[in-house]
């Protein structure tokens, strides 16, 4: 069941209301971190909406952090792939993919990674990851990679336009064009993001910071309710200049 939207109207785009092309609904996923059971729990309810309220197009956009901390890593990489083969969808990349990426190439790198939850996604590929034995780990998860996996993580899109709204994991540095953002600002970028009151041109629609609701701002929404942590799986959706929600705490 839908979720109505708060401080719907304090959103603007310079003077007027957001909003989509027409026919168009957008379906925008946050932050899963390895929670294949409420990445499930939350497709069945976009397709009881669906189901109930028909669209021309709907196009699921799906915020990045899939992996890390939660039990499923692998089996929500699975979900995600077989959704995108049966559904219009664009799945961006989060900071937590980065990190797995860049440990493939570079095993320095797994210290932090394991810091961020790394340790997790390890398991659930089948591996008991040692400290001591970066290198061992390193081939052990070239080796358990699907091929499937590895090009879903490659080719993760930095950032979506469409409409009024930008999506990406974290957000956007301020005083910079949309499509001048650094990729380590659209997956790592906090505070000088969220304290800041600029007008982009789009709203910007983005995770990477868990808060216990939806955060609306007039120049920005973040839809990272901790899924990890909460059980609380959360997404916006979009249709003209008319904003919902639907999280897995309705199901």
């Amino acid at each position: 069941m839908r979720k109505g939207f708060p401080d719907r109207l304090n959103l603007r785009v310079g003077n007027r209301v957001p909003c989509l092309p027409p026919g168009l609904r957008i379906y925008t996923i946050g932050d899963i971190h390895g929670r294949a059971d409420l990445l499930d729990k939350l497709l069945s309810l976009i397709d009881r909406d669906l189901q109930q309220l028909p669209v021309i197009r709907s196009v699921c956009v799906f915020l990045g952090d899939y992996i890390d901390r939660g039990p499923s890593s692998r089996q929500t990489i699975d979900r995600l792939i077989e959704h995108g083969a049966a559904h219009e969808a664009v799945f961006l990349k989060g900071n937590h993919e980065s990190i797995a990426l860049n440990f493939l190439s570079n095993r320095a790198t797994f210290d932090t990674w394991a810091r961020l939850g790394g340790l997790s996604t390890l398991v659930s590929y089948g591996l008991t990851p040692g400290t001591a034995q970066t290198s061992e780990t390193q081939q052990a998860f070239h080796n358990a990679l699907p091929a499937s996996h590895l090009r879903f993580f490659r080719d993760l899109g930095k950032s979506f336009a469409c409409g009024d709204f930008f999506f990406a994991h974290a957000g956007a540095k301020p005083n910079v064009q949309l499509k001048r953002q650094k990729e380590s600002d659209l997956l790592w970028i906090r505070d000088e993001f969220l304290s800041s009151d600029h007008d982009f041109g789009k709203i910007i629609i983005h995770g990477h910071t868990p808060a216990l609701e939806v955060e609306v701002r007039p120049n920005r929404i973040n839809i990272d309710t901790g899924a990890f942590a909460t059980g609380r799986l959360t997404c916006l959706i979009i249709e003209a200049d008319q904003l919902s929600l639907i999280d897995t705490s309705a199901a």
